[in-house]
Formats: C-alpha cells, structure tokens, sequence
C-alpha cells in the first residue's frame, strides 16, 4: 500500500475517504465512526456523511461528520478512555487495537512537548473533539478490513504541509501546525512545503501517517498497483486538487526491500585504536553494520574507508558522531535500496559432551518460507565452547546441522 499525500497533505477525513474508494465495506466503517458518541461525554449527536465529490475535475469520496457537543476543551485522559471504551466495542484484532492507541499516544506526546506540560494537565481543543476520535477508529476499522495488520506493508511519499498562516484556539499559527510538526519531527517524518499557502496536514492525519507507514519513499515501489482510492478534503482549491491518494498493489520483486541510508569516509591519519573504537562507537549509536575497508589513499599513503549503514532516521545524529570520533572533514551520505530475507530468532536444544543447552540460532526465510539460511548467535555458541572445550567451528557446524533438521513448521513453533 502506498500513501500518497506529497501534493494534498492528510487528514483523518481524506484518509478515510480514501480507503472506503478501495471498497471497504463503507456499512461499517460508518457505524463504527458513529459509536464514539456512545462513549465520549459531551457528545450528543454524530453523523457521519460519505458522498462522492469531484475536486479540480478529479472523483473522491468525501467524508463529513455532524457532530453536537458541549465541551469547550477535554483532557487527554477522558479521550484516550473514550477511544479505550470505544474500540472495545468494534471486532478488530489485538494488532489494530494498538494502532488505535498508538495514534491517539502520539497526538498526546506531540501536544506536551510543545506546551511543556504533563499530560495530566493537558486540555485538547481541537484534537479533543469527537472527529479525532471517529478518524481514528474508522481508519483502525478499515485497515483491518484490508487485512493491514496480517502482511500489508505500508509506504509513504513525503507529506505536505501547506505553508501561510491560519487561525486556531491559540490564535494566528503557521503550516504546519505545532502539533503536526512535532509529530513529524517525533517519528522523524520528512515533509515538504506547499504547494498551496493552506493547512494540508493535520495533527490526526499525521499521527494515523506516521503509524501506518513503515518506509518513506520519494518515489513508489516497484509493483503492480490493482485499486486506487481517493479521498477528498474539505476545500477545493485552484492550484491543484485537494485529494489524497492509496495505491494497493503487490511489489513486483520477489524479496521484500527496504531503504537504508550509507555513510561513507576516508581516513588515512588516524590510529588503529580510533578506528576500533568508532566501529564500537557507531554500532552502539543504532548503525546497522560498519565495515573497515583498507585501501591506498593520496600520496600513496595507507588509509581505510568507514562505511556505515544506517536508517534514514538516523542519518544526522551519525554522521556526527563519525565526524567527531574520527576527525573527518567530510562523510558521503547516500540512499541504498536493499533486498532483505524474513528473519527471525528461534531456540534449538543441543546436548554436546552430556550437556544440554539452549542456543539461539537465526533463521532467514524467502517469501515462500523456504528455509534459505541458519546461523546460530555467536555469544551462544562461545558460552557453550567454553563450557565443554569444543572447538567453536565444530559446535557451528553441529547446530546447524541438528537446526536443519528440524521441520519449518517447527522452528516457527519456537
């Protein structure tokens, strides 16, 4: 699946008007929209709108609610324990469950850093009412009926925020809003200004966003897209039509991918200790791997390159820490795609020398499930080398020959 929004933005409305377009069953992600005046106090009345609507010449579906409720500001506990109260009252799984929670966490997070409170003493204006409530629960509702919680991997482009100044409880702020900001810079989110001096993407939308997505990418995967849906927003607009659009697909490589970040320096006057300790250093930082390659620089003299793969994340706060450990004046940073196997962890018993022990051993799957590699944790098998006085090369090769052994089916039981 593949959000869209670097042209219209998101909001909790234009997401959900989007994946009723995929054909959810609108029936009851409407019901389930409704129910949160069951469970919110203040809130007498809601009705939930769907109708199609063209924007700039282009169709989308355009939810709009009715609400009627008493409240001028609420407390961020009331409406988690409304949201708590009302997503009991749906049939979804334990998985969509914490993604309602996990939206509604991050709008709260975001709203007592940028007020510098507690969150007992935060007062929601906006983001209080009953229309975050029902965008979450009919998203959470939706996603579920597209099976988004079982194998659905989610992408994003680059959200856009708009730009100008707009008029809200606090007064006169800027696009994007504080809170949709914080948020963004939270999950480390990447957007983009414009293309209309216009709000474009709200607190709720981004908190669903950042929830949802799993990789941001500038432009969609290799795949075959099978249904698109477009949700509208409230306004239409003349420069460029106000819809956000999803893509559902099925990627076109076989091997699931993702996108990392390399960073990359050469270094030819520093000591071995150094570059020992960098290694170290960035690998405890969050770097996914380092490697030290040796190689002759300038004037002939010996060097090393320092490259380092990292989440894009995770970009910055590296690059950083390299240049500062090591002296560098420069470090090359570049996106790199790459082709990954399904891992995971799984327990094999094994009795050497009368001993029996447990070792953790990584198995590496292909989408089939097809068992492609096994490798059994290094610590493991060195606790169990020193315990016995066999040689670490010949335990290696007897787990992995007991691991293969064993069934799929059975390694995905542990």
């Amino acid at each position: 699946m593949v959000v869209d929004c670097q042209l219209a933005g998101i909001s909790g409305d234009m997401t959900i008007g989007a994946l009723l377009d995929l054909g959810v069953d609108e029936v009851k992600i409407v019901e389930a929209m409704e129910s949160v005046k069951d469970h919110l106090k203040g809130c007498s009345r809601f009705k939930v709108n769907v109708t199609p609507v063209y924007r700039r010449g282009f169709r989308a579906k355009r939810v709009n609610v009715e609400a009627e409720e008493t409240f001028k500001d609420r407390k961020a506990s009331a409406l988690k324990e409304a949201l708590v109260n009302s997503i009991e009252h749906v049939d979804v799984s334990k998985g969509a469950q914490t993604f309602a929670l996990d939206c509604i966490d991050t709008l709260i997070e975001a709203e007592t850093r940028v007020h510098g409170r507690e969150v007992e003493e935060i007062h929601l204006h906006e983001i209080g009412s009953a229309d975050t409530l029902a965008d979450i629960l009919g998203v959470t509702v939706a996603l579920e009926e597209l099976g988004f919680f079982k194998d659905l991997k989610c992408y994003s482009t680059p959200v856009a925020v708009g730009g100008g100044l707009f008029k809200f409880s606090h007064g006169i702020t800027q696009s994007p809003a504080p809170i949709t900001a914080e948020i963004l810079r939270m999950k480390a989110f990447p957007m983009v200004g414009g293309p209309v001096k216009a709000e474009l993407a709200t607190p709720t939308g981004v908190a669903l966003l950042v929830n949802m997505v799993r990789q941001v990418v500038e432009f969609y995967p290799a795949m075959k897209p099978q249904i698109i849906g477009y949700g509208a927003g409230a306004k239409d607009f003349e420069e460029s039509p106000n819809v956000l659009r999803i893509t559902l697909g099925t990627l076109l490589t076989p091997l699931p991918s993702d996108e990392v970040y390399v960073l990359e320096t050469n270094l030819d006057d520093i000591t071995g200790e150094v570059i020992g300790y960098t290694l170290e250093k960035m690998l405890s930082e969050g770097a996914k791997d380092v490697s030290i390659i040796p190689i002759i620089a300038k004037k002939n003299r010996p060097g090393h390159i320092v490259k380092a793969i990292v989440d894009y994340g995770d970009v910055d706060r590296l690059t950083r820490v390299l240049i500062e450990e090591t002296g560098t004046l420069g470090v090359r940073v570049y996106p790199c795609k790459r082709h990954i196997l399904t891992r995971r962890n799984v327990q094999v018993e094994v009795q050497v020398e009368g001993l029996r022990e447990n070792v953790d051993v990584k198995v590496a799957t292909d989408p089939d499930g097809n068992i492609l590699q096994v490798k059994p944790e290094y610590d493991d098998v060195k606790r169990l080398a020193e315990k016995t006085g066999r040689p670490l090369k010949a335990l290696i090769d007897q787990i992995v020959e007991k691991a293969r052994k064993i069934s799929f089916d059975e390694l995905s039981k542990n």
